[in-house]
């Protein structure tokens, strides 16, 4: 699909997988922001984009308009050593007195206050933008303001520091506004503070692997780089603070070894956890590790991970005939979106221009494109940290992400089934398939049936991951739970353990507890462009395949393949799952030759050789050849 705004001519010899190169990225940037501000107010203080308005209001959605494409700007006027060609910064600064000047009134330029986050919190979001944007252009656009100017915006984005952020990645909101007034010479108690909260919640959350909590739960997901990596890294970037830097640092590159791994062959990122309309911004994380020189991978496959995501999203519909990111994914898609989700939200993926932080002369740009991680053998990485199991097939160059450790629930929270998430809640997700609406059936998943109510998994414990050369593993348990009914069956509890190599998926489950009646279901993968296998080794009765007409993210209208049985009791249930590309591949049937199950423990022999055997009482993985 086209844009409909210029780009330079491919550069294949420099970046043979992409054709991307900096410049690219300037005019992408210069794009997006032409197009933004055409819906500026008459002072430039609000970018009201056309759309359904967020739960926020049109006014907050305004500011976030503002803010966000501001952070684009900054990225690529501070990239380009204070050049504006196109004038932004004057438009910026414009907008920055006037919404400042009353705010909280309604008027045609005001900002909106910056309260709690359960009271009005939306503009405490964007003030980090709005901070790193001055931070970032200080020379160009904060030093050359009026003084009233500067003591206007101060005051504005103190209600940052001075009020409650939700419990999670929000606490770095106000940590980059005490950040920016502490770099000017505005700091005090209350910036300390809000720095020092912000850094000790971070150590609460860091749970190893390179990944952070996104709260005290147990949500693994994108927010790791476009936020929770990202703010401290960038701070410790423009003030130079090495402590800072060597504290997360380290973090950002053990974090890259495994992320690096979620982007598929065509660039797409992992169709996984909330605010996907924010697309390419999840290659931030890429991109500021290469600014930083915090990452393990090269300069060129940094590039080819970055600009291939960046591609991937201008080649698919992401922008409309008018220039705008859409809320949605390729094109717009609602299932996709929250209920913060505005006209502008989409315009957080301005965190992936963190690039253009690297001069024209930095390797990021000068060294020729490498294949991505995926691009290469098959491979099954275990992150056992946040409970996820990671395979990739170079063949076709999909990435599949196995949860056994994401829920976003937090530990407050009961577990409703009205609030099941597709984003989290399903057992595998990849690069090709998004998960099917919460109207539709779920795809990857196990169910229980109880009087004809199915169940859904809420709160995921971890059991482990682990592996080997060339396979993984990763297990967790959950108490299913009904939209009516008990919410729970007491003493009932699913196990489940996936084993990953090569193509094939290995999906095993224990269900214990389970009352006369009840039945069990597992789906496969939703797709109708790719091949979904699921056959059912042990246990399972007959297969058949069942519709999605909602669709995904990807297709409009979808199939999946399903397994049924009745259950009572404790019973095991095996089967192997596969998504790909290759529609003659061996069905998967072939690839294991038997499988036994007695005395509590069970054991697949593969047709290649190997052996894997699974204990389940201590939960015990392993696969050897025998």
């Amino acid at each position: 699909m086209s844009i409909p705004f210029d780009l330079p001519a491919e550069n294949r010899e420099l970046s043979p997988y992409t054709g991307y190169t900096r410049a690219h990225w300037e005019a992408v940037a210069d794009g997006l922001l032409g197009a933004a501000w055409r819906w500026a107010s008459p002072a430039g203080a609000l970018l009201d984009l056309p759309g359904r308005p967020s739960r926020s209001g049109v006014r907050s959605d305004g500011l976030e308009g503002y803010a966000r494409t501001f952070l684009a700007a900054g990225f690529r006027v501070a990239g380009a050593g204070g050049k504006d060609p196109h004038g932004r910064l004057e438009r910026y600064a414009d907008g920055l007195a006037a919404g400042t000047r009353t705010p909280g009134r309604d008027d045609a330029e005001s900002w909106p206050l910056i309260l709690d986050h359960h009271v009005q919190g939306q503009p405490m979001v964007e003030s980090a933008s709005v901070a790193l944007g001055l931070s970032l252009t200080r020379p160009w656009l904060w030093d050359r303001l009026d003084g009233d100017v500067q003591d206007r915006a101060e005051t504005w984005l103190r209600g940052a520091v001075t009020h409650t952020p939700a419990p999670n990645n929000w606490y770095l909101f106000p940590f980059m506004v005490a950040s920016f007034l502490e770099s000017v010479g505005r700091g005090d108690r209350a910036t300390a503070r809000a720095m020092e909260r912000a850094l000790d919640l971070m150590e609460t959350w860091y749970r190893g692997d390179g990944w952070y909590a996104d709260g005290d739960g147990r949500a693994f997901d994108h927010y790791n780089g476009w936020a929770l990596h990202l703010y401290p890294l960038l701070h410790a970037h423009l003030s130079d603070d090495t402590a800072m830097s060597g504290r997360f640092g380290p973090r950002l590159r053990d974090h890259l070894e495994g992320f690096s791994l979620l982007f598929g062959a065509d660039g797409a990122p992992i169709h996984f956890g909330r605010s996907l309309t924010y697309r390419f911004a999840a290659a931030a994380a890429v991109g500021v590790g290469a600014v930083t020189g915090h990452t393990p991978l090269s300069p060129g496959t940094s590039r080819r991970l970055i600009s291939g995501s960046l591609r991937y999203f201008l080649d698919r519909g992401a922008v409309t005939d008018e220039g705008l990111l859409s809320l949605g994914w390729h094109g717009p898609h609602a299932a996709t979106l929250q209920g913060y989700s505005g006209p502008a939200s989409p315009y957080w993926a301005s965190k992936a221009f963190v690039a253009l932080l690297a001069p024209e002369d930095h390797p990021l740009w000068t060294a020729a494109e490498e294949r991505a991680p995926s691009e290469g053998s098959d491979r099954v990485l275990a992150l056992p940290a946040p409970g996820l199991l990671v395979q990739s097939t170079g063949a076709d160059g999909i990435v599949r992400l196995h949860n056994h450790g994401s829920d976003h629930v937090r530990p407050h929270e009961g577990e409703f089934a009205a609030e099941d998430d597709p984003l989290y809640g399903r057992q595998a997700y990849s690069t090709h398939t998004g998960p099917t609406s919460r109207d539709n059936i779920a795809d990857n998943h196990l169910s229980v049936e109880v009087g004809g109510v199915p169940s859904v998994r809420r709160r995921i414990r971890p059991l482990g991951a682990g592996g080997g050369d060339g396979w993984g593993w990763a297990a967790s348990w959950h108490r299913p739970v009904f939209v009516s009914g008990p919410p729970m069956v007491p003493g009932l509890r699913v196990e489940s353990v996936t084993v990953a190599r090569g193509r094939h998926e290995l999906r095993i489950h224990r269900v214990v507890g389970a009352p006369h009646g009840a039945r069990v279901t597992l789906t496969g993968w939703a797709t109708q462009a790719l091949r979904s296998d699921l056959v059912g080794l042990h246990g399972w009765g007959e297969p058949d395949r069942v519709r999605a007409p909602e669709g995904t993210a990807y297709e409009p209208w979808v199939r999946m393949p399903r397994l049924s049985a009745d259950v009572q009791g404790t019973a095991v249930f095996v089967a192997l799952a596969g998504l790909g590309a290759d529609a003659d591949a061996p069905p998967p049937a072939d690839a294991v030759t038997e499988v036994t199950c007695a005395g509590g423990e069970l054991r697949v022999c593969w047709a290649d050789g190997p052996q894997t055997v699974v204990t389940f009482v201590p939960l015990r993985v392993t696969t050897a050849w025998i």
